[in-house]
């Protein structure tokens, strides 16, 4: 009889993180389920408890909040039944830079950049010791376009980029699997909340369909799964260029162009 390690997700109320727990919940995995709503995360359990016959705990907590983060950081350093953590818990923002609070940005910075580390951090040595396990981090396809004038949000988003790139290269070796996700819009009530009218958008992928492409990701034991590119090779290119653009960087000397004054 195969075991299943249980999954623990951050903001599993709704959206993707409720459809992760929806999907893992039919591979059957047991969950511990992580967000501010305690009625909607006893809701989702309870349907889960009875659809799938499956372990659920609900573990209501504030990230931003010191002490309810800390609580969350415990049983993931302690509880050696959780294998996988779905670092999904985050926030958007609408508004140019220039009209966002200090206190705003420092919400959103915290969210998705401090808690989603704090949280890889507290699983990550449990999983390196026992050899095996796995972190998602949720980011965006903002994190790779200034363009898009989300420039905090997408700046966190990179960051997650950044972070599960770097945890891949040092925990793989040690049997951890990393995965970061790159949705594109998808409807999810996180643009309501950031004051942002999703009908407003071209074009909105489904929650569903979303999920259940980045979980072909994380069967394939992806480093980087972005549900809406259907080219490939776009992103192998940008890799490509990335690591060529690294070669060329040589820190003796200053570029030639850079010594001349015109």
């Amino acid at each position: 009889m195969t075991i299943h390690p249980t999954v623990l997700v951050t903001g599993a109320s709704s959206g993707i993180g409720a459809t992760y727990a929806d999907r893992f919940a039919r591979r059957g995995h047991d969950l511990v389920l992580v967000a501010r709503d305690h009625a909607r995360l006893q809701a989702l359990a309870t349907r889960l408890r009875q659809e799938f016959g499956i372990a659920v705990e609900v573990l209501p907590a504030d990230l931003t909040q010191r002490e309810e983060l800390a609580a969350v950081e415990a049983r993931l350093r302690d509880d050696a039944r959780i294998g996988i953590l779905i670092n999904n818990a985050g926030i958007a923002q609408s508004g140019g830079f220039v009209d966002q609070s200090a206190d705003s940005i420092e919400r959103l910075v915290t969210l998705n950049t401090t808690v989603l580390t704090r949280l890889a951090a507290a699983a990550a040595p449990r999983l390196v010791e026992v050899g095996e396990g796995a972190i998602v981090n949720i980011g965006s396809v903002v994190g790779l376009s200034p363009e898009f004038g989300m420039s905090v949000y997408g700046a966190t988003k990179a960051f997650a980029l950044f972070l599960s790139q770097g945890l891949s290269l040092e925990l793989s070796p040690k049997g951890v699997y990393v995965q970061a996700v790159l949705p594109a819009a998808t409807r999810t009530e996180i643009w309501e909340r950031a004051g942002i009218d999703i009908n407003t958008l071209p074009e909105v992928m489904d929650v569903g369909e979303l999920v259940d492409a980045a979980l072909v990701g994380f069967d394939r034991r992806e480093t980087v799964t972005i549900p809406p590119l259907h080219v490939a090779a776009r992103w192998d290119t940008l890799e490509a260029s990335r690591l060529a653009l690294l070669g060329d960087i040589r820190q003796a000397q200053a570029a030639e162009r850079y010594r001349t004054i015109t």
